[in-house]
C-alpha cells in the first residue's frame, strides 16, 4: 500500500461510510431505543423538503471530510500538537516483509491526496 492508497481507502472506509451511516440514521435510527436526540434529528430530517435534505447531507459531507483533512494535517505534521520540542508522528504500513512510510515528508503530503 502506497499513501495515495491509504488515502483513498481511508475516503471510502472512514468518509464515505460515516456520511452513509449517518443518513440511514437519521432516515430510520437504528436500535431498539434511539436516544432523544437522534429521534429529534431524525423527525427534523424527515420533514425536510428533498432539497433541503441533500444540502444536510452535503453539509455532513464537508464536515466529515474536513475533520478527516485535519487528522491528516496532523499525520503530516502540517497541523502542530506540540509547542516546543516538536516530535513527529509516522505512519507505517506494514504486510509481510513489506514496510511503507505513509506519511513520507519528502512526498506529498497525506492530506494533500485527499
Amino acid at each position: 500500500m502506497n499513501s495515495q492508497e491509504f488515502v483513498d481507502v481511508i475516503s471510502k472506509v472512514v468518509l464515505d461510510s460515516s456520511v452513509d451511516g449517518m443518513q440511514k440514521r437519521l432516515e430510520h435510527p437504528a436500535g431498539r431505543k434511539p436516544s432523544k436526540d437522534v429521534i429529534e434529528m431524525s423527525v427534523w430530517y424527515n420533514n425536510l423538503k428533498e432539497a433541503d435534505r441533500k444540502i444536510v447531507l452535503n453539509i455532513i459531507g464537508k464536515s466529515v471530510k474536513d475533520a478527516v483533512f485535519g487528522f491528516l494535517c496532523v499525520l503530516d505534521g502540517a497541523a502542530p500538537i506540540e509547542d516546543n520540542d516538536k516530535g513527529a508522528l509516522k505512519l507505517y504500513y506494514e504486510r509481510r516483509e513489506e514496510i511503507v512510510l505513509l506519511n513520507d515528508e519528502h512526498k506529498a503530503p497525506l492530506h494533500e491526496l485527499l
